[in-house]
């Protein structure tokens, strides 16, 4: 039997080439099937996925019956603790045998499930910091006054100007 010629022009799938660094990383949480992970929605269903993440499986001493942590926030707590059995066998039909014993809740702050959330809004500017004296815009003028580039000399000027009202408001 001919064998069929390669469509792919040496290309491979990005899911093959990282399955085995998503495999390592997801087995740090101690999910040893990535797919718990990446397919949430379609696991626990969409109203259950909307509320909860899930974080960690963490296996007993003996090795039988893990434990999935699922994140969540307060208010939904309840609703999921209510889930609980479903979700378990839901997990479980993904393993194909009981690996998951027990579902535990862990609740979170209602901004977001993202660990170490950081604000990325900008810092309101101080009332000394809104504007450089004019003094120091004059002599920022005068150090850049020899430049012929417009757009360099009034980003120049602008740098000098802030520099000298911070130097002169220091000392």
């Amino acid at each position: 039997m001919a064998k069929r010629p390669s469509t792919t022009f040496g290309f491979a799938r990005t899911s093959g080439l990282l399955q085995k660094q998503i495999r390592s990383v997801s087995e740090t949480r101690g999910f040893a099937q990535s797919r718990l992970l990446t397919h949430w929605a379609e696991i626990a269903g969409p109203d259950v996925a909307a509320i909860s993440r899930p974080v960690e499986v963490s296996y007993g001493r003996g090795g039988f019956g893990a434990t999935l942590v699922l994140l969540t926030t307060g208010a939904q707590a309840p609703m999921l603790e209510m889930q609980k059995d479903r979700i378990r066998e839901k997990v479980n039909a993904v393993y194909g045998y009981n690996a998951i014993a027990r579902v535990r809740i862990t609740q979170t702050a209602a901004t977001g499930f993202a660990e170490g959330r950081a604000s990325f809004d900008h810092r309101p500017a101080k009332p000394h910091e809104t504007a450089p004296s004019p003094a120091a815009v004059a002599e920022a003028r005068t150090l850049t006054g020899d430049v012929a580039d417009d757009g360099l000399r009034l980003a120049l000027e602008r740098l000098a100007a802030n520099v000298i009202s911070k130097t002169n408001a220091r000392g």
